[in-house]
């Protein structure tokens, strides 16, 4: 079979190999080749915010967006300033998408279908001619005069110019061949993302229940937000932003390690031993097993802290003891479990390490090592938090690096320095 020829070769197709690809040809670069190594295109896409596509989070300044982003954080203020939420908005508005904000910031399609953000850039790839191929693992990238050749493992040779690198997180070997070949440097990666398993019977039967803000302690590591009881631990935005920024420091305890839970995040012991007071004095005769004072705290959970501060059901306000009492408040503001392991969607989740920031020319994403390279998305020493932060990444990486092979698409490889 002859060999193949592109201006641009994708190795990925994600989100931000297609909008890389896309806005690279939007700018005038033609004959682009997409390889994915699985069944279909976008499949992060699809599955991403509980099928709905959190698209990017409703923050408009560089530097406090920034501060979403654990790994990335400082390479990512001049980047935002060219590439920020607001122009990820207009470009699918420009596109025939409009997007929604809810109240925690959080950004989705009004159609709240994933589908809708895949059919956008699908079409768009299609009306640019770009070219996708699905089930084409890049086995091996070679380096030649003529720019860089791309083997698959059915045999197929493709050459381009130009190499975009956007594979996702590092969590298989072919997803890091393409580097290794190239002699790219890249970190290991470890989850991002990811839930807590946690085998404690106070948890037990109780999964789908959620507290609107709760506040989180590991150690020095602190984080707050929504909590929710799953049927193996603990999960929601709280969880998530603490498994990010201590990513690393999780990993290296093999995931097992002491929660502190307050699950009335704005509490303490002063201000509930308060509030316990005032129950006793004008509801001295209701039973405390009834109901919570506390708005946010679900009938079921109450009921599960009274349990576990030996509160029995008949027990009233004016008959709640001190020692039941301070328990009661323990329980609430500071809860400690035992970590025994994580849990993620193994399609979903997002990797800390990867390509260094510092290899790279920031404002083209290009390596510094090996021009006509390039690379975007989570392929990059780069993730953010919960909330949108991760696409808006890939959006703004592949922006970048697609506006810059489109200007600079003559140029051929030279070998590695």
């Amino acid at each position: 079979m002859p060999e193949e020829e592109y201006q641009l070769i994708v190795i990925g197709g994600g989100a931000a190999g297609f909008f890389a690809a896309i806005t690279a040809a939007e700018a005038g670069l033609n004959k682009i080749l997409i390889l994915e190594k699985t069944a279909e295109v976008l499949s992060k896409v699809r599955i991403s915010g509980g099928g709905r596509c959190n698209v990017t989070h409703d923050c408009y300044d560089p530097k406090e967006l920034v501060q979403n982003y654990p790994r990335g954080e400082k390479n990512l203020i001049g980047p935002f300033h060219h590439f920020q939420p607001a122009d990820t908005i207009a470009w699918f508005s420009e596109h025939g998408v409009t997007l929604k904000t809810e109240p925690d910031g959080r950004m989705f399609p009004t159609s709240d279908r994933s589908e809708t953000i895949i059919n956008c850039l699908t079409d768009a790839a299609h009306n640019q001619r770009i070219t996708w191929r699905t089930r084409c693992t890049a086995s091996e990238v070679k380096i030649t005069p003529q720019g860089f050749q791309i083997l698959n493992t059915l045999g197929h040779s493709y050459r381009s110019q130009k190499l975009l690198i956007a594979t996702g997180g590092l969590r298989s070997k072919d997803a890091a061949q393409a580097l290794i070949d190239l002699r790219q440097d890249h970190s290991p990666t470890v989850p991002s993302l990811f839930t807590f398993k946690i085998g404690d019977i106070r948890l037990h039967d109780l999964q789908g229940i959620s507290v609107p803000h709760a506040r989180i302690k590991i150690g020095s590591l602190q984080s707050e937000g929504p909590l929710l009881i799953t049927h193996w631990g603990l999960s929601g935005p709280a969880i998530l932003k603490a498994s990010a920024w201590g990513a690393r420091k999780l990993a290296d305890c093999d995931y097992r390690f002491k929660i502190e839970v307050n699950w009335t995040g704005q509490h303490d012991t002063e201000s509930l031993s308060t509030i316990f007071q005032t129950q006793r004095k004008t509801n001295g005769t209701r039973r405390v097993y009834k109901r919570s004072p506390l708005e946010n705290i679900t009938k079921r959970l109450w009921q599960r802290m009274c349990e576990s501060s030996s509160i029995s059901p008949e027990s009233t306000w004016s008959t709640l003891t001190k020692d039941q009492s301070t328990r009661l408040i323990k329980e609430l503001t500071c809860a400690t479990f035992t970590v025994d392991g994580k849990s993620l969607n193994k399609d979903e989740f997002v990797t800390c390490g990867g390509v260094p920031l510092d290899d790279l020319h920031l404002k083209t994403m290009e390596s510094k090592h090996l021009p006509g390279l390039y690379f975007a998305g989570e392929v990059l020493d780069i993730d953010g938090i919960t909330g949108g932060f991760n696409f808006q990444a890939a959006w703004t990486t592949g922006h970048l690096a697609g506006t810059a092979i489109a200007k600079h698409s003559t140029r051929a490889p030279s070998k590695p320095s």
